[in-house]
């Protein structure tokens, strides 16, 4: 008799709680030596070595590797033992290959795509475009980090320019893209959006297809696939920027419906423990400004891109961006660094620099010629 057969039926006598076939393939899965010869620890511990990028290869080698790399403790094991790499994905547009330095020409609508670079190798790659969306990413969509997972939300339909409350997951274990159940409510537009980097991405604030500023807001659970409507907050908050800081959702800025494009320097967070907004003391912002650059350092402080320097929402520190550089429309945070988008010469490419939180001292990426559009946004996942 086959061995697997040999120990179905023994397990069904010995083990009578195992009645379906997923039951007890999980069941024989744990009695299997996930590499022949060696113990199953020692083992987990090559799992764990992989590079990222081997994550969806060696899931379809067998069942109980697939198991052990798609189980929420594999992410766990690789941070405890210091084996995580973090990568940055970023909105940018696809560069025109005629194009001339100086010179640079822009089409009506241009071509969004999700680009990902590597700050420890310097590697730069682009995902799998979303299924629907061959064409070009939706105009100002969203992304977030959740875990192995980046949700993208939101955004124009390039074709038409009509909004959706579109949600798509990349799972960058299996590099495959899913459909998520759509944002709940009024199709929303230029909303803020973070994420908790573990289970959640939340959502607030925006306008309506009639223009009307937003005060409500939802959560969407990415590991149980629905959405969660969240108390509305005490005021409208269209273009706002959503951030997730020492364990709050900050929406900040933004301009209330009668206020168009006339931002104000105020923000609210939301308690996920107590379920509540609250307003922020004082005046969140500096200026009354576009609050898009704002971004957690990772390090307890919030910073944003004003006035040629990074500055710390706190006032502890300003730091000049190098003179290379025009200006910042992107700030992406990256363990403890700051990564800056921008302009480097009027009519130039897009390149990036690396700004050392606790040296205060700027590093220049190497950033090819394809990799050198306009950037609308960013995050980073530690995978």
């Amino acid at each position: 008799m086959h061995a697997v057969s040999l120990f179905k039926l023994q397990s069904s006598h010995r083990f009578p709680h195992i009645s379906s076939s997923i039951q007890f393939y999980q069941f024989y899965n744990s009695f299997m030596e996930l590499i022949p010869g060696l113990p199953n620890d020692i083992g987990l511990e090559c799992l764990t070595r992989l590079p990222h990028t081997a994550f969806s290869a060696a899931a379809s080698v067998c069942r109980s590797w697939k198991s052990q790399i798609s189980h929420p403790s594999f992410r766990n094991h690789r941070k405890s033992a210091g084996l995580t790499s973090r990568i940055v994905v970023m909105v940018q547009s696809q560069v025109d290959p005629n194009r001339k330095h100086g010179l640079r020409k822009y089409s009506a609508a241009p071509v969004y795509r999700l680009t990902v670079f590597e700050p420890e190798t310097g590697y730069w790659t682009e995902l799998p475009p979303i299924p629907g969306f061959s064409d070009g990413l939706p105009l100002f969509c969203q992304v977030a980090p959740v875990g192995f997972n980046l949700v993208v939300m939101g955004g124009l339909n390039p074709d038409n320019w009509e909004a959706g409350n579109f949600v798509f997951v990349f799972n960058f274990l299996s590099a495959t893209w899913r459909r998520g159940p759509d944002m709940p409510g009024c199709t929303r537009s230029f909303f803020g959006c973070a994420s908790d980097n573990e289970r959640r991405v939340f959502v607030a604030g925006g306008h309506d297809n009639e223009k009307n500023a937003l005060r409500s807001g939802m959560v969407y659970d990415v590991a149980e696939d629905d959405w969660t409507l969240l108390p509305d907050m005490a005021d409208e908050r269209d273009e706002c920027k959503g951030v997730f800081h020492c364990g709050k959702f900050y929406v900040i800025g933004g301009y209330n419906t009668l206020m168009q494009g006339q931002f104000g320097k105020s923000a609210e967070g939301f308690d996920p423990v107590t379920w509540q907004w609250g307003p922020t003391e004082g005046e969140f912002l500096g200026d009354d400004t576009c609050p898009r650059t704002c971004v957690d350092g990772g390090n307890g402080v919030m910073y944003m891109y004003q006035d040629g320097a990074v500055v710390a929402l706190d006032r502890s520190s300003r730091m000049r961006i190098p003179s290379e550089m025009d200006s910042v429309p992107c700030l992406i945070e990256c363990g403890g660094r700051l990564l800056a988008v921008g302009s480097v010469g009027f009519g130039k490419s897009h390149g990036v620099y690396v700004l050392d939180l606790e040296s205060a001292t700027w590093v220049k990426a190497d950033v090819p010629e394809e990799y050198s559009g306009h950037v609308q946004s960013g995050c980073c996942l530690e995978v």
